[in-house]
């Protein structure tokens, strides 16, 4: 047998594409999981993707002691100026947001997600934290590391997918 006889490894070529044809479909069925997840939370919130990615973001924002600004919002989303202020004119007057005054810039405003926005969110998404925590917790901490490890590399493998044509 030489070093070049796959039958000298461990694993057949075989195996490593039936582990990761496996592995691959695991990640699907839990993307799709989630999207759905996601679909099911804004309509119980009646609210379209980028308003509750806003509404997150503002929240989250708050709870690292941080403002938000329009701005802010508009560089997370990707979007322009205008569709962020429209936006923020939707989740205003469904009563998610509140707009202030900056306290050092008198041209901007920050903007801070109101109590019941808050509630709302931990309302829908909290029962969802929780059980995904749960599962967190049977995983070791070897386990942990080759999950962060595997996933980094999907995330590098589909970040590497352009825009531009072939």
């Amino acid at each position: 047998m030489t070093l070049n006889d796959t039958g000298a490894f461990w694993y057949s070529s075989e195996e490593q594409v039936a582990r990761g044809r496996r592995l691959l479909h695991a990640l699907r069925l839990y993307q799709a999981a989630e999207v759905a997840m996601r679909r099911r939370t804004r309509a119980a919130m009646s609210m379209g993707e980028n308003e509750l990615a806003a509404l997150r973001f503002i929240i989250r924002r708050h709870t690292q002691g941080r403002a938000a600004t329009p701005t802010d919002v508009a560089k997370y989303l990707g979007v322009s100026t205008a569709s962020t202020t429209a936006l923020l004119d939707r989740l205003e007057s469904s009563g998610y947001i509140t707009r202030r005054p900056h306290p050092t810039d008198r041209r901007s405003v920050t903007i801070a997600a109101t109590e019941s926005a808050d509630d709302a969110v931990r309302a829908t998404l909290g029962d969802m934290h929780e059980r995904m925590m749960r599962a967190t917790r049977e995983v070791g901490e070897p386990e942990a590391e080759a999950i962060v490890a595997f996933l980094e590399r999907m995330t590098d493998a589909v970040d590497q997918v352009s825009a531009e044509p072939h």
